[in-house]
């Protein structure tokens, strides 16, 4: 039987190798595949308009906009079809399977993206093809975030959670920073023709290093201690989803309200700010990515803050508290990003980071909190999922449009304060007595036990003995 939770009880807990092997590999791994989404976020900002939906450029440029920003979306609707398979998958064969299958899937979709003739080459076609490797993404995405999450939460010991579940969430900025440093180095060094020619394409192409990278990681680290003991157990259920649907509807729904808050102000910092910084204020290109950077500094600064602080004062009034910041400041932020000047415009966003690293770093803890064991890999990818339609899938296009019916960034604020006041009455609802949840399956097989009569009769010894063992075990400390 696993002992992080008991070890976890001891204040003075030192990291084992095998800890930090595996908050290295959800780290490595979340960075490369969120490298691959905000490649395209930011290409979907600046280049694939003109590159791939070239007539109705032609025509109407703000729309060609608006159909780059909702290429950009349209995989988020992909998102919990991968997360049930993922989660389903990860539920029976472990959570390790499934974080290699994610990576190679995001990382071969961006590789080609890479490779992909424009509209000037091959017509119809080309958006097409893009449409298709995009919902590969946002496919593979959908089972990249649980996996992640779980593999640190279900290792750390009870009053590190936060801390150990912020470091795959940091795994956002961090890919952040890396799609946009890289996207800075290709503007500042090489000419407007050759950046528009084939420039653009190597931050795609490179991804294919990354993979290599991410697999050779994520391939030492040894499963979940948790699904270790499941799959001891064999008491698990043979339909997780249908059982996460039947009983936890409520989690799942909360879960994605909380995120979609978040998320739609993250893709506003990962790649809308940037896009307005050039077309709108006519700043140059390198400006806007070197305020991106500054952004996804702060990202990472108070997420690993917000992953820390929870493990104190609580996940959901840590939540409150970055859902808070993000709504007083969502208005009064374009006062500097309308200046055009480039400290201003970085302060702005680096500002709003200060409430969106405490609203995102605490996730993966409280989201393993709220879900049983054997449901639980299906409960927070589903959740994560549709939060992220809800939230982040169109929040570009949804800015964009806005923006071109009233010429307005301020207007932009107002929807991001709505979406995040309703993740904010969202995570009110999170029961504070979550946070001691054991995460060990024991209670899974408990809950399992009462609500099926028939493996009592069938498995007596067996099921005496995980009652026994839950008796033994008591409340952790």
């Amino acid at each position: 039987m696993s002992t992080t939770a008991t070890s976890g009880s001891k204040r003075g807990h030192e990291m084992t190798r095998e800890e930090k092997k595996v908050l290295a590999g959800t780290l490595v791994g979340t960075t490369i595949e969120w490298y691959d989404f905000f490649i395209y976020a930011q290409a979907a900002g600046f280049i694939l308009a003109t590159h791939f939906f070239n007539p109705l450029g032609e025509e109407n440029a703000a729309m060609a906009q608006v159909v780059s920003w909702a290429s950009l979306g349209i995989s988020f609707l992909f998102r919990p079809l991968g997360a049930i398979v993922a989660g389903h998958i990860g539920d029976k064969f472990g959570r390790k399977v499934v974080l290699v299958l994610t990576l190679v899937g995001m990382g071969g979709a961006t590789t080609l993206i890479g490779l992909l003739p424009t509209y000037a080459a091959i017509g119809i076609w080309a958006p097409i093809i893009l449409v298709l490797l995009r919902i590969l993404q946002g496919f593979s995405a959908g089972g990249e975030w649980g996996g992640a999450a779980l593999m640190a939460v279900e290792h750390a010991p009870r009053h590190k959670r936060g801390l150990f579940g912020a470091y795959p969430q940091v795994g956002v900025p961090l890919g952040m920073l890396l799609a946009t440093g890289f996207m800075f180095l290709m503007t500042s060094t090489l000419t407007p023709e050759q950046f528009e020619s084939w420039g653009w394409r190597v931050p795609f192409l490179s991804s294919v290093v990354l993979i290599v990278v991410g697999y050779l990681i994520r391939v030492t680290v040894d499963e979940s201690p948790v699904f270790k003991e499941m799959q001891l157990r064999k008491a698990e259920s043979s339909a997780p989803l249908s059982q996460l649907m039947k009983k936890n509807k409520r989690e799942v729904s909360l879960a994605a309200f909380i995120f979609a808050g978040n998320n739609a102000v993250g893709y506003m910092v990962i790649a809308f700010f940037s896009a307005y910084g050039v077309r709108a204020l006519g700043m140059e290109r390198s400006e806007t990515l070197v305020a991106s950077l500054v952004g996804g500094l702060g990202w990472l600064i108070f997420t690993m803050f917000g992953g820390y602080i929870s493990d104190r004062i609580g996940r959901r009034l840590t939540f409150q508290i970055g859902y808070g910041v993000l709504i007083v400041w969502s208005i009064p932020m374009w006062l500097l990003l309308d200046t055009a000047s480039l400290p201003l415009f970085a302060a702005a966003i680096f500002l709003l980071t200060i409430g969106l690293g405490p609203s995102y770093g605490p996730q993966s803890a409280m989201y393993a909190e709220m879900f049983p064991a054997r449901v639980r890999y299906s409960g927070v990818s589903i959740g994560y999922a549709f939060g992220s339609i809800i939230g982040g899938a169109f929040a570009p296009m949804i800015a964009e449009l806005i923006l071109s019916q009233t010429g307005q960034g301020w207007m932009v604020g107002v929807y991001m304060v709505a979406i995040c006041l309703i993740s904010f009455i969202a995570v009110s609802f999170v029961r504070r007595s979550d946070q001691e949840r054991d995460l060990h399956v024991e209670e899974a097989h408990q809950e399992y036990l009462s609500g099926h009569p028939e493996f009592i009769e069938e498995n007596p010894t067996a099921a005496q003995m995980i009652l026994d063992e839950g008796s033994a075990r008591g409340p952790s400390s």
